[in-house]
This record gives C-alpha cells, structure tokens and sequence, in this order.
C-alpha cells in the first residue's frame, strides 16, 4: 500500500462515511460470524469444546479475511488503476471517523431538540447498554464514551495496521475486532465461545489504544482544551475500565474535556459499576458531545500523519 492510497481512503472516509449502500466487508465478516456461531452451537457443547471452538472460530474468520483480502489484491492487479482503486476502496471500508461523528452529532442534535425518547433509541445504535432510562446527562456521557474508545477501533487501530501490513492486515485486524463486538462478552452465552476473540482483541488494540490516547492530548492542545488534565488523566485513569485498552483513549478524552465519565451502567437489566475516569472539572452537558467529535477528527489527522510516517519509515512509496 502506498502513501496517497493511504490518504485517498482517508478522506474518503471523511466525506462519504460507512458506505451503506455498496459492498461492505465488515458487514460479509459479521454475517459470516453469525453463520458459523450457529452452525457451532448446533455440534458443540460442554465448556472445553467451546473454547476449542472459540480457538477455530477466531482461526477461521481472521485468517480467512486476510487469505481472501489478500487474494482480491492479487487479482486486482492486472492493472495498476484497479489495483489502487481497489486497495483505496477496501482502506476506506475499514475506517469509521464519519459515521463515529454523524452517530454522535445526530444524538447531539436530538438532545438539542430536547427529544429524549429519540436521542436514548438513536444511542441504542452504538452502545451495548441499557439506554430507556437515561437522563441527559447519562446519555451524553455514553456517547463520549463511545466516541472515545471507538476512536482507537474504529479510526487508530485501522490506520496503525494499514500502515504496517496494507489492507489485508488491516481487515484482518476489523475481522477481530468485529468477533470480539459480536461474542467477546463476558456473559453466560458467550464466556467459553468468546474468550479466544476478546483475548486476541486485547493484543491487537495495546499499542493502538495507546497511540490513539497520545493523539487525543495532541488534540488537546491544538484545540486548545485542557493539554496538561488530557496527560495526566490518561496516566492516572487509563486502567479505570474493565478492558486493558479503552480506558486509554476515554482518559485522555475525559481529562482533555474537563469531564468524568465511567460509574454505573446497565446491561440487559443488570447493573455494570465501572471506574469512574476524570475529575468532574465540568458538567456532561450536549456541547461536551460536539467537543469530543472535534476531537474525534482532530486525533485522526494525528493518526494518519502517525501511519503515513510509519510508512515511509517502512520503505512504502508516495504512489
């Protein structure tokens, strides 16, 4: 993959975002993991066999996302057109800064509108939590939340390994990411299936989750919030989260912000008491979402220049 490829796919995902409408391998990765759980639990049961089972699943998707991007790239290269029009396409699938903040301005705009009802159903899109009951405040502080973590996988993490391995290693990497979304859960149903898929997720997002975290202080300071509480957050609240890694970036969202976030939460009725991260500097008010998008943004450009200079310390081209 070369740079520009690299920069086309970027700014296609800034204008156009999640394309809904046209081919989307992330949404042939999820149908897949679907198909397969179901066939899985029809032959399999006992907790041993659905680790192994979970061990084969993972094998399956991620290797075989790699295996067919990989065989698409080589076909497409009859030409050097189609080739960087392909490998620009699929770059771009992997992204999500646009449709991370159309998700969030649209829940802000709803809450502008003070139409609550709307704004806790719209937030049910992008979060695993109970959301019927949410005030204001809870909500907005769900969607920092999931604008923060989802900036390291949804944006950091694509542009880190496309950097490093080009879109087949890349789509592996949403291919992972992706199982650990749809049965990473640390619940009944998924426990002994998942565990495979939320372990391998853990390590693929460490150094992401952390580049993504330095990239929201440098944001801090070119937006002018609050540099020093982005850094000294992150460092004394990046472990406040059941994950290893999403506490990163919401700590040094949160200190950037003036925020806290974390506390109780619901999931299918049962109640999550999470750390708490960040000092309650400010209230969690509807402009905090338009502040943590213009975050969002900011971070990607520093994730982008981060992975185009990894390129070229790789030996990559321009073109």
């Amino acid at each position: 993959m070369a740079i520009l490829e690299l920069a086309g796919a970027y700014i296609l995902d800034l204008v156009l975002g999640d394309p809904r409408n046209a081919p989307h391998p992330v949404r042939w990765i999820g149908g897949l993991i679907g198909r397969m759980e179901r066939g899985i639990r029809k032959v399999v049961s006992g907790e041993r066999m659905e680790k192994i089972a979970g061990v084969v699943l993972l094998a399956v998707i991620v290797g075989g996302t790699y295996y067919v991007a990989w065989l698409t790239l080589k076909a497409a290269a009859v030409s050097w057109i189609i080739e960087a029009v392909v490998v620009v396409y699929l770059a771009y699938t992997a992204l999500a800064t646009r449709s991370l903040a159309d998700e969030a301005m649209a829940i802000y705009r709803l809450l502008a509108a003070e139409n609550l009802p709307e704004a806790r159903q719209r937030l049910s899109w992008i979060v695993g939590r109970d959301t019927g009951s949410l005030d204001e405040a809870e909500i907005v502080r769900a969607t920092v939340e999931t604008v923060a973590e989802n900036a390291s996988d949804g944006v950091g993490a694509p542009l880190f390994y496309l950097a490093l391995g080009g879109v087949p290693l890349a789509l592996a990497y949403k291919a992972v990411n992706t199982l650990d979304s749809m049965v990473g859960y640390k619940n009944e149903r998924y426990r002994n299936l998942g565990w495979a898929s939320a372990r391998f997720d853990d390590l693929a997002n460490y150094v992401p989750a952390r580049l993504t975290a330095l990239a929201l202080v440098a944001s801090a300071f070119v937006l002018r919030k609050d540099t020093a509480g982005a850094w000294r957050i992150f460092r004394r609240d990046r472990k406040n989260h059941p994950s290893p890694n999403s506490g990163c970036p919401e700590a040094a969202m949160a200190g950037a912000l003036g925020v806290r976030i974390g506390g109780l939460s619901h999931y299918g009725g049962g109640a999550s008491h999470k750390p708490l991260i960040g000092d309650a500097e400010k209230p969690l008010t509807r402009e905090t979402i338009r502040e943590g998008v213009a975050m969002l943004y900011s971070a990607s450009f520093f994730m982008f220049l981060l992975a185009a200079a990894l390129m070229f310390l790789l030996g990559k081209g321009l073109f």
